[in-house]
């Protein structure tokens, strides 16, 4: 933790891009196997990659935290998000909406296949700008939301609050990933303005493309 907290800005920003790319590319991988997604024209699946990736990452993020310390596993530490935390308000709020997500995901103890599906729904969103083949991409993801629907009813039967079912706060929260996304590329385009000189991963690179 104290490791963490004394490291400097740029370093920590590297250190997360690092393991961010990591976890991107087991979601390329991920990508891969859903069905039909290589289907897809080459530019459709980038499309999708791009504004999906870190949204899936946050998604993966759910994984690893332990909702007794409010700590995720990082590397092998399990660190709280005040770890993360730097003196640039944007970043501020972009950890704490991340980890704000991640744990309401983490209390609903989705399976593996369900989070599979969530994740396969939020890769497929058939409204990310730029896409062509609209007409496939909307089949794929209507077809993995039944899916998923089905999965989160058989296996969630009571509803958490009202009528509202698993499903219904899931898809809600859609939405929210997207927020976050975009509050990730402000505040990277924020943090590449202020050090230009800084070498990200290229995968990183590619997949979140700024302005400099």
């Amino acid at each position: 933790m104290i490791y963490y907290k004394n490291m400097a800005h740029e370093q920590l920003w590297l250190e997360c891009a690092q393991k961010l790319t990591t976890v991107i590319q087991q979601i390329i991988e991920f990508a891969k196997m859903v069905p039909g997604f290589m289907k897809l024209s080459q530019d459709d699946q980038i499309v999708l990659l791009k504004a999906g990736s870190f949204e899936l990452a946050v998604l993966r993020m759910s994984r690893y935290l332990d909702l007794q310390q409010n700590c995720v596993l990082y590397g092998d530490t399990l660190l709280p998000q005040e770890a993360f935390y730097t003196t640039d308000t944007a970043e501020m709020k972009l950890v704490s909406c991340v980890f704000e997500l991640a744990r309401s995901i983490a209390e609903l103890k989705l399976t593996e296949t369900e989070l599979a599906l969530y994740s396969a729904a939020v890769l497929l969103s058939p409204d990310r700008p730029g896409l062509k083949c609209l007409g496939d991409i909307n089949r794929l993801s209507q077809a993995v939301i039944r899916a998923l629907r089905s999965e989160l009813d058989r296996n969630h039967v009571t509803p958490i609050k009202g009528d509202v079912t698993v499903c219904d706060a899931i898809l809600a929260k859609i939405s929210q990933l997207r927020e976050i996304s975009l509050l990730h590329m402000d505040a990277l385009a924020k943090f590449k303005r202020s050090q230009p000189h800084l070498e990200f991963p290229a995968l990183h690179k590619e997949l979140f493309s700024v302005d400099s």
